[in-house]
C-alpha cells in the first residue's frame, strides 16, 4: 500500500511546507534550483521536518541523474557502483540518508569526487553535523538547518493531503488535534491522518476519531490562545523570574505530551542564558540531568527533570556572560575589529608569558588598539561574581 506521506510528496521546492528561510521568493535553495545549479549540501534537523521532501523536489527540478542511498545500509560496493554511474554521466545527484552515520570507508570514496564536482552530494540528518560529521566531508558542504515546523504549517499541510483521501470529511478540532500530537513532525501527522481515515466506516473524522488513536493529554490551544510554543515561552520565563511552582506547572505539561527533546534544549539554553555566572555549575548538572532522563526514559525521566528544574528555578540569575559576548559579537558585525597586537600575534618575542610573573599575571594588551579600553562584560552582584571579580583584583595586585 503506497502511504500518504509518498503519495503528497512534493515534486517542486514551491510545495514544501515551512522553511521559509530557505526557500521561496528570492531564498537560497530556490534561487540553487532556478538557476540550475546544485551545489552539495547537508540539511538537519527532526524528523518529518521535511528534509527527504526537499532532496526529492531538488532532484525532480533539476532533472539531473541522481540516485538516494543510506549511510547505515548501503555498502560500499554500492556507493563504488554510484561513482563509475555518475562518470558515465558526467554529473550526478546523491542523496544520503543518515550520512552522520556514515564510515570513513565510504568517505574516502566520496571525497575526491565532491572535490571535483562529479558528485554533488545531499546529506540528510537529525544530527548535528558540526558535531557527528567528518571535517573533510563538512569542509567540501554548506550545511543548513531545518527549522520546526509550525502547528500552523502542519495544519496546512493536511488540509491539502486531505484532497488525496477521497470523500474524507475532518472536523476543525480533530485538524488541530492531529496538529498538535504530531509535535512538529509532519510525516508523523500524515500518518495519524491517514489511520484515522481508513479506521472509520464512512471517512467522517471527528475528534473522538483521533483520540481514539492518539490519545494525548487535551490541554492544547487553537491559535488564538496560547499553544506549544508558549508553554515553552512561558517555561523558560518561569525559571527565569524564579517561579519554582509555575516552572514546575509547565514542565508537567511538556512532559505530559512527552515533548523531551524540546525540554532538554530550553533547560540547556536556561542554564546558560539566565543562571549562566551565578551559579555555573549548573550547565555540567543539566547536562547529568539530560543524560538520566535519556537513559530511563519515560514516566521515571520525570524524576531527574523535576530535581533539576527545582534548583535552576531556585538559582540565583545572571546573563553577565552572554550579553558580553552578544556586545562583541556586535561590534565585530558593524567592523569595529581592529588589527592584532603585534605583540600576541604567533611566535612574537615581544609576548610576556603570563606564568612567568607573580600570580601569573602581567600587564600588557590583548584587545585592537582602537578597541582598547573596551568593556563588554558588566558584572551582576552575586555571589559567584562578586568572588570571581574579587580572585581578579588580587591577581593584578589590587
Amino acid at each position: 500500500m503506497d502511504l500518504l506521506a509518498n503519495k503528497i510528496r512534493p515534486k517542486a521546492l514551491k510545495d514544501i511546507i515551512g522553511q521559509k528561510h530557505i526557500i521561496g521568493e528570492d531564498k537560497i535553495l530556490s534561487n540553487l534550483v532556478k538557476n540550475k545549479k546544485m551545489f552539495s549540501i547537508i540539511l538537519y534537523g527532526k524528523p518529518g521536518i521535511g528534509k527527504t521532501s526537499i532532496a526529492n523536489a531538488i532532484v525532480e527540478e533539476l532533472k539531473l541523474p541522481h540516485r538516494f542511498l543510506n549511510a547505515t545500509i548501503n555498502n560500499k560496493q554500492d556507493f563504488d557502483i554510484v561513482i563509475e554511474e555518475a562518470k558515465m554521466y558526467g554529473e550526478l545527484i546523491l542523496v544520503i540518508d543518515e550520512i552522520h552515520r556514515m564510515n570513513k570507508d565510504k568517505q574516502d570514496i566520496l571525497l575526491p569526487h565532491l572535490e571535483s564536482g562529479l558528485i554533488i552530494l545531499i546529506g540528510l540528518t537529525t544530527s548535528n553535523p558540526y558535531h557527528k560529521i567528518n571535517l573533510a566531508i563538512r569542509s567540501r558542504v554548506q550545511i543548513f538547518e531545518l527549522h520546526e515546523l509550525t502547528q500552523e504549517e502542519i495544519k496546512g499541510g493536511l488540509k491539502n493531503a486531505c484532497n488525496y483521501l477521497n470523500n474524507i470529511e475532518i472536523s476543525e478540532d480533530a485538524l488541530d488535534y492531529i496538529s498538535f500530537a504530531s509535535s512538529g513532525d509532519f510525516r508523523s501527522a500524515l500518518n495519524l491522518l491517514e489511520v484515522s481515515y481508513y479506521s472509520t466506516k464512512d471517512q467522517k473524522v471527528s475528534l473522538e476519531t483521533v483520540k481514539n488513536i492518539e490519545a494525548k493529554p487535551v490541554f492544547f490551544h487553537d491559535k488564538n490562545e496560547d499553544g506549544h510554543y508558549d508553554v515553552l515561552s512561558a517555561f523558560q520565563k518561569s525559571i527565569r523570574g524564579s517561579d519554582v511552582d509555575a516552572s514546575l506547572h509547565y514542565l508537567a505539561r511538556l512532559i505530559e505530551v512527552g515533548d523531551l527533546d524540546s525540554i532538554y534544549r530550553r533547560m540547556s539554553v536556561i542554564a546558560y542564558e539566565d543562571i549562566g555566572l551565578a551559579n555555573p555549575a549548573i550547565g555540567p548538572k543539566v547536562m547529568a540531568a539530560i543524560h538520566a532522563s535519556e537513559l530511563i526514559g519515560l514516566p521515571e525521566a520525570r524524576i531527574p527533570l523535576g530535581v533539576i528544574v527545582t534548583e535552576m528555578a531556585l538559582s540565583p540569575k545572571s546573563n553577565s556572560g552572554h550579553i558580553a559576548l552578544d556586545e562583541a559579537i556586535n561590534d565585530i558585525r558593524k567592523g569595529n575589529i581592529g588589527n592584532i597586537p603585534d605583540h600576541i600575534k604567533t611566535n612574537s618575542p615581544k609576548y610576556l608569558y603570563p606564568h612567568n610573573y607573580p600570580n601569573s599575571y602581567v600587564s600588557q594588551t590583548y584587545l585592537p588598539n582602537n578597541l582598547k579600553g573596551k568593556k563588554y562584560y558588566q558584572q551582576k552582584n552575586n555571589k559567584y561574581e562578586n568572588n570571581l571579580n574579587h580572585i581578579w583584583k588580587e591577581t593584578k595586585g589590587e
